[in-house]
């Protein structure tokens, strides 16, 4: 990483303003512009979270807000309504009302004496959801957007759902996250006297997102709100897409650049929910050097090349993808002209293997019935978390111990290495002995040692097979006929490798399980995997961005270390797994210290799935001299035949005083397995 103190333009800090909107409330942002900028004005560029410009996303914004700044920007950093230190409350995530609020962030940004008048979002995971969002409503100030990490799809790629099912590994994760970060006060420093009764107005209206994420199990009008998907059409500034293949939302990628109508770039990298700039787990890329060619293309209009030549950039792993035991990524980029309706490349072609009955994966057709019987329900506990940020303890461990307890179909050896690049496809004709069912597929790289590295995984509550937005119980002895679309993937598997699929009716806890223990009867006839392969002679470049550079890191002292750990381990008969994190505790040159704190714990009887649980727990410190505060949140997630149950409690300190202290149960129905 290089470091860099000096830009062709001086930059001063506003470290505070307040934005107001037509409905009285104040929104606290934070500038850095460059210091003649009344005398030479400059585009602006906005960053609009909840996760607060003090304290929770200071060290990170100092990486890139000043860079930005230093370029001929005003880089602005806007605390969402009801987070840090502005007005109001925070009652859900994506709302119509934060969109609102950001257009007129936008209209005050383009209005000020330092700004040409254009304005330009860039945000990564939520920042990269609102800025699709906000986009959408096709501002006049908006040149253009770049989204990092975030969704097309509300109900298909989120912390929410995943394929029609719940998804248990980060449903109360983020529930009880953004119980404890809402819960936090805003800082005296900034709204002086009042921030006890701002304080006391978040607690008092707080409420578990779990609570309203369950009532919507299918992908209702709720989920449609802020997914750009439902008309991609009303998006018409020009979009940059970045994900990284360890992320949860690289899907997104593929869907933005085929949907998408108006000017448009992807890129795709070795990295997981972070900046392409910090590279993590690996391979980091200039990409505040990129985003200024992106910046000055579409909001100085000058020719930097940025929207020429490939559609896409994506980086192929050469070899084992992410494992727990690796550290060491090797792999190369490739270009693409576009991307196509079905989530491939335009250079890739489609190579279709059949399903035996001897457990084949094979090029000739074939006949007969397999049945995929109901296993063990902690299948799917080795393949790592949803979404990473790219620590080793995250990723997969080696698949064979579940491989051996699925329905598995093998290739033989490979002659030639084979590149994928897109959305492998798993079609299945299956006939339940169960009203309610899911299915689920892992494709895995065996290697000659006979070691199984995970490469891409689906799964799908089957009563959603005719849309997400359906409920249509499965009718024993009447096949039906599924796709299973898996993971996209940029990866070259070796010569000497096998491909294998692993079929299951659990994935746990990436699908809460069903109530019964159904089994699936295969077709097949009619069952196929369906792998994206590029051409050999595919465009490669082995460097197409610069080294990456950042201004010098925040001044702060570190208190204490950060940590992470997650633990598979039996207890009881139970498969346990239990994921921790401190993120440590830093004190800033003002005197103010922060910090965080995280369990999760996953537990289920193999043998039983109704046994399945989830469970979370946050803290969150702050304090300055003479200012202490600290919450807790805890979230449990468990169920019936019938329910699921969820207990959630919210506890807040000031000092050594409980100042708030809150329990919410609620028991609702299941309209999804």
């Amino acid at each position: 990483m290089n470091i860099l103190s000096d830009f062709p333009r001086k930059v001063r800090t506003i470290e505070h303003c307040w934005i107001p909107m037509s409905d009285g409330t104040r929104l606290a942002a934070r500038i850095w512009l460059p210091e003649d900028a009344e005398q030479d004005p400059v585009p602006a560029l906005l960053e609009y979270l909840p996760y607060r410009k003090n304290d929770g996303t200071v060290v990170r914004d100092a990486l890139r807000h000043p860079y930005f700044a230093g370029h001929g920007y005003a880089s602005v950093r806007v605390d969402m309504r009801g987070s840090g230190d502005s007005d109001g409350i925070l009652t859900d995530e994506y709302l119509s009302l934060e969109q609102q609020d950001g257009l007129e962030v936008l209209t005050w940004l383009a209005s000020q004496q330092w700004c040409t008048g254009k304005v330009g979002i860039f945000g990564k995971s939520w920042g990269g959801f609102n800025g699709l969002q906000i986009a959408s409503h096709q501002p006049p100030e908006l040149g253009g957007i770049i989204t990092m990490c975030s969704t097309d799809d509300r109900y298909a790629d989120d912390v929410h759902y995943k394929g029609g099912c719940v998804l248990a590994e980060k449903m109360v994760y983020w529930s009880s996250t953004m119980l404890a970060y809402s819960a936090r006060p805003p800082d005296p420093k900034v709204v002086g006297d009042r921030w006890r009764e701002m304080w006391m107005e978040r607690l008092e209206t707080s409420r578990p997102g779990v609570d309203i994420w369950l009532r919507h199990q299918r992908r209702d009008d709720y989920w449609k709100q802020g997914s750009v998907c439902e008309d991609f059409s009303k998006v018409t500034c020009p979009v940059y897409a970045v994900g990284g293949w360890a992320d949860g939302y690289v899907d997104a990628v593929f869907r933005l650049l085929a949907g998408l109508s108006c000017p448009k770039k992807g890129l795709i990298g070795p990295w997981a929910h972070n900046f392409p700039e910090e590279g993590t787990p690996g391979r980091p890329v200039g990409f505040l050097q990129e985003s200024l060619r992106w910046w000055d293309w579409c909001l100085k209009g000058e020719s930097t090349g940025v929207i020429d030549g490939s559609v896409m950039t994506a980086w192929i792993h050469d070899g084992k993808f992410f494992l727990r035991d690796r550290e060491d990524y090797p792999g190369f980029w490739v270009n693409s002209a576009g991307v196509t309706p079905t989530g491939c490349v335009v250079e890739s072609g489609t190579q279709s293997f059949t399903l035996s009955e001897s457990g084949v994966l094979g090029s000739q057709p074939t006949n007969g019935s397999v049945v995929l019987a109901s296993g063990d329900s902690d299948i799917g506990a080795r393949m790592g978390n949803w979404c990473t940020y790219g620590d080793p303890v995250d990723f997969s461990e080696d698949q064979n111990i579940d491989d051996a307890r699925c329905l598995t179909f093998e290739t033989e050896p490979l002659g030639d290495p084979i590149t994928l690049l897109g959305i492998p496809t798993v079609s299945l004709s299956v006939d339940s002995d169960e009203p309610e069912a899911i299915v689920a597929a892992r494709l895995c790289d065996v290697a000659p040692d006979g070691s199984s590295s995970l490469v891409s995984w689906g799964i799908l509550n089957l009563t959603r097979r005719n849309g997400m937005e359906e409920h249509d119980v499965l009718v024993p002895g009447t096949p039906t006929q599924v796709q299973l679309p898996m993971k996209s993937v940029g990866y070259r598997i070796s010569a000497r490798h096998r491909w294998r699929l692993s079929l299951s009716t659990s994935c746990w806890p990436f699908a809460w399980p069903v109530a019964g223990s159904p089994s699936l009867s295969l077709d097949l006839a009619q069952a196929m995997l369906e792998l994206p392969v590029m051409a050999p002679e595919a465009d490669t470049d082995l460097h197409p961005f610069e080294s990456p550079e950042t201004p010098p890191p925040l001044e702060r002292v570190l208190v204490r270390p950060s940590a992470k750990d997650r633990v598979l381990s039996e207890q009881d008969g139970a498969t346990v797994i239990r994921c921790s994190s401190d993120s440590g505790r830093f004190k800033l040159a003002d005197g103010l210290e922060y910090e965080e704190k995280a369990v999760d714990t996953y537990r289920i009887d193999p043998a039983s799935p109704l046994t399945a649980e989830a469970s979370s727990e946050r803290w969150v410190g702050i304090g300055r001299p003479c200012w202490d505060v600290d919450i807790e949140a805890e979230g449990r997630m468990w169920c019936d035949a019938t329910h699921f149950h969820i207990e959630n409690h919210l506890l807040a300190r000031e000092g050594d005083e409980v100042v708030f202290d809150r329990t919410w149960r609620e028991s609702i129905s299941r309209d999804t397995v």
